[in-house]
């Protein structure tokens, strides 16, 4: 049967009241001009409701205490904290795999860095090979790292034959005889 704003108007009862739905309590109390919040559970208006009609000796005092009142159990707060609260570990989960990213960024970062010194160091080790390989010949330039036996390059450079591309033959044959010459 809907619910007839009117014919409760007429003769509220307590019986009635309980039976509405929470959006036929909020018409009760807009007609009745009590001021209530739209966020309010359904149990609390009824109240407002309750005691307007008290107030107004439309319904008598006994009713408010044998009324339904609003739940003394705190399970509206408890659902409160029960969603922070997951809320909270949500939070905590997505720091966690920041963290957990940022870790193996971090650790590529190390892996890569490590991997340049393991290269490095290869390289050192093949430049000290090619020393040692090198190292048989007398003295040393200390700008080129190698020995140099005491020669200098740059005073007998005009000895070297003209590098000419259609008697490649000759120019080696020469440059090994100039070599084997200043030894």
């Amino acid at each position: 049967m809907p619910f007839n704003l009117d014919k409760f108007v007429a003769s509220p009862s307590v019986e009635e009241l309980d039976s509405l739905k929470k959006s036929e309590i909020v018409k009760v109390a807009k007609h009745y001009g009590i001021e209530f919040q739209p966020l309010m559970r359904k149990d609390e208006i009824k109240r407002y409701v309750l005691e307007y009609l008290v107030d107004e000796g439309v319904l008598p005092s006994t009713v408010l205490e044998t009324a339904i009142t609003v739940p003394t159990d705190n399970t509206f707060e408890l659902k409160r904290l029960e969603l922070e609260m997951n809320k909270e570990i949500r939070l905590k989960e997505m720091e966690r795999k920041k963290r957990k990213e940022k870790c193996k960024c971090k650790g590529e970062k190390e892996e890569r860095e490590e991997r340049e010194r393991r290269e490095e160091k290869a390289r050192e080790h093949e430049f000290r090979l090619k020393q040692l390989e090198l190292g048989g010949i007398k003295g040393s330039d200390p700008k080129i790292g190698l020995d140099t036996g005491g020669f200098d390059v740059s005073k007998h450079v005009k000895f070297v034959p003209k590098f000419q591309e259609d008697n490649v033959e000759k120019f080696f044959n020469h440059f090994e005889k100039l070599g084997e010459q200043l030894k």
